[in-house]
């Protein structure tokens, strides 16, 4: 029992990174039907938000340590952050150590630039094109985005640290009441919470606003909502922004998880795609479902039990339950009917 738990909490917290970025993918796929194969660089771009307030917390200037001497007698010159200088050592220490969720203030805005220069400056021009063309150039995108990273940051994943509050584990068998112990990492507990808060948050608004109303009503008819007046253009870039901010706040979180690297957008973008497809073009409670569908597939087939029978069945499952709901249900699971129909 407690080993099936435990598959189903990993489950969850990969599902819920691939939710997120899937969320986006179909966010603008529905909105503005484009493919954006970019969109794993800005769940890239959202990690290194972390990395990057990280090593601005902890610029440091070089000041006189009076009750510390070296062998020698001389007071000893020691690096102090900035922030600890201004704010005192406590509350600057505090901040330092609190930089990832920090750090959701700091993407929200660079995401959301970064979401209206690329529509604005790329994917506008390619909205009537096919869809082979936007895979080619979101793709290339990618690429770019990737290397641009490597180049500032280096290839090496950067470790990034969950605050002091957060590490270590929970006793979530204590918690249920079973008598095993079944610890579980605080901050993929944290992630999966923030996860959810997301994704309801993104339907909220598109539920419950004037703004998420239009747009919604665009996904299903644009032309009509255009003959009515409303700039709906205007809003589906906005909504590009959005997309991009949501895959950018679902990578700074998980940046204590997997340390950032250049490659881990990549990494996301294939998987986070195919739960796009088995969730259902267009579809975003589909995107969801799927997402976190998969994610606990993926974490029951790495279990040694399984792989004892089907080895290397973890690196593939997501590949063949795709390819069993699309052979049985095309449209994927809450797909609409004629989404990438010809």
């Amino acid at each position: 029992m407690d080993a099936i738990l435990l598959q189903i909490l990993n489950g969850l917290d990969k599902g819920s990174a691939y939710a997120l970025i899937a969320l986006g993918l179909t966010l603008i796929f529905g909105t503005l039907g484009v493919v954006n194969f970019a969109h794993g660089a800005l769940f890239m771009i959202g990690a290194f938000c972390s990395v990057t307030l990280q090593r601005i917390l902890t610029l440091s200037t070089e000041t006189i340590h009076e009750t510390q001497k070296d062998f020698l007698g001389n007071p000893l010159k020691i690096q102090t952050p900035y922030v600890e200088n201004w704010f005192g050592p406590e509350v600057g220490s505090a901040i330092i150590g609190w930089s990832v969720p920090l750090a959701i203030l700091f993407a929200i805005p660079v995401m959301l630039f970064i979401g209206y220069a690329m529509e604005r400056g790329l994917i506008k021009h390619f909205y009537k094109r096919p869809h082979a063309d936007q895979i080619l150039v979101t793709f290339g995108l990618a690429i770019v985005l990737q290397e641009i990273i490597k180049y500032f940051y280096g290839a090496n994943p950067i470790p990034t640290p969950a605050p002091d509050a957060f590490k270590g584990s929970m006793d979530i068998g204590a918690l249920l009441g079973l008598d095993a112990v079944l610890a579980y990492p605080y901050w993929r507990l944290v992630y999966f919470g923030f996860s959810a808060l997301i994704i309801g948050l993104v339907f909220a608004f598109l539920q419950f606003t004037t703004f998420g109303m239009v747009v919604r009503a665009g996904m299903a008819d644009r032309e009509t909502v255009g003959l009515l007046g409303i700039d709906i253009d205007r809003r589906f870039t906005i909504m590009f922004g959005i997309a991009a901010a949501v895959a950018g706040l679902a990578g700074v979180m998980y940046a204590p998880i997997n340390s950032p690297n250049y490659h881990m957008g990549m990494d996301f973008l294939v998987l986070s795609f195919v739960v796009v497809v088995v969730g259902g073009m267009g579809s975003l409670p589909g995107a969801v479902l799927a997402g976190f569908l998969l994610g606990i597939l993926e974490s029951f087939a790495s279990m040694n039990e399984v792989k004892a029978y089907l080895p290397g069945i973890d690196q593939i499952i997501i590949y063949v339950v795709a390819i069993i709901i699309l052979l049985t249900r095309p449209r994927g699971l809450m797909g609409r009917k004629g989404v990438m129909e010809e």
